[in-house]
């Protein structure tokens, strides 16, 4: 008998926004691993640091490159690459043995989560179930009181990481929008809002469901690098 992994959903960062079935879960599992910078400390670990019980495995999985190296580099993908294989193979020594192990995701973990890499390493190896989670956008938009998007509304998901034109292409083509991974790219995502005509509808939301959240029209927003956990939200609901 093999041990089953979990991929589970956190939510935005509320331990309060834990789902029934992943907080009864880590209270049943002997083995909790979970994404962190190396140096840093896990903002998936804070989410659930309260339900670690004495006792429990903690299999803490290090990124071996961050920001360090631009993402078009090779030496990026194959970086990440070899850390994936090994972190798999970290969780299959234990699965192998016998003992569960729950992987904790911030937000959903099938929504631009680190734990995808891990499925599609191992999913078809060992049993597997995985268990969705609050989204960030869904967090920032419950903080902001924002109705996002309606009717025929298209939502479309972007990434800061695009290019100013390819941004305020799919902007204008779109009739709600959410911006991930923004970092010290927002300048450019700012450019390319106005350019689209929408800054002035967009809304910048950091750290939700943290003490430290907040949520403001992005016009009031400096040019300082924003921090990991941060969107912009763009309303396409009119009405």
């Amino acid at each position: 008998m093999t041990g089953r992994l979990y991929g589970l959903g956190l939510g935005p960062g509320d331990p309060e926004l834990l789902t029934l079935k992943a907080a009864r879960l880590l209270d049943a599992v002997p083995v909790v691993a979970y994404f962190a910078k190396q140096g840093s400390p896990s903002n998936a670990r804070a989410i659930i640091a309260d339900r670690l019980r004495p006792g429990v495995i903690e299999l803490p999985l290090h990124y071996p490159v961050t920001t360090e190296i631009p993402r078009a580099d090779p030496r990026y993908r194959d970086a990440l690459d070899a850390f994936h294989d090994a972190a798999a193979a970290d969780i299959a020594a234990h699965l192998e043995a016998g003992r569960d192990v729950a992987v904790a995701s911030e937000g959903d973990a099938l929504f631009y989560g680190s734990y995808m890499h891990l499925h599609v390493r191992l999913a078809h190896r060992f049993p597997t179930e995985v268990v969705p989670g609050i989204t960030a956008m869904s967090g920032a938009w419950a903080l902001a009181g924002l109705p996002i998007a309606q009717g025929d509304d298209v939502l479309t998901v972007l990434q800061g990481t695009l290019d100013e034109d390819a941004l305020t292409a799919r902007l204008r083509g779109t009739e709600a929008a959410i911006i991930m991974k923004l970092g010290r790219n927002l300048p450019r995502v700012r450019a390319a809002l106005a350019r689209a005509g929408r800054l002035d509808a967009a809304f910048y939301a950091e750290r939700v469901g943290t003490p430290a959240q907040r949520v403001l029209r992005l016009v009031d927003r400096d040019e300082a690098p924003a921090p990991y956990f941060s969107l912009i939200l763009v309303p396409g609901w009119a009405r």
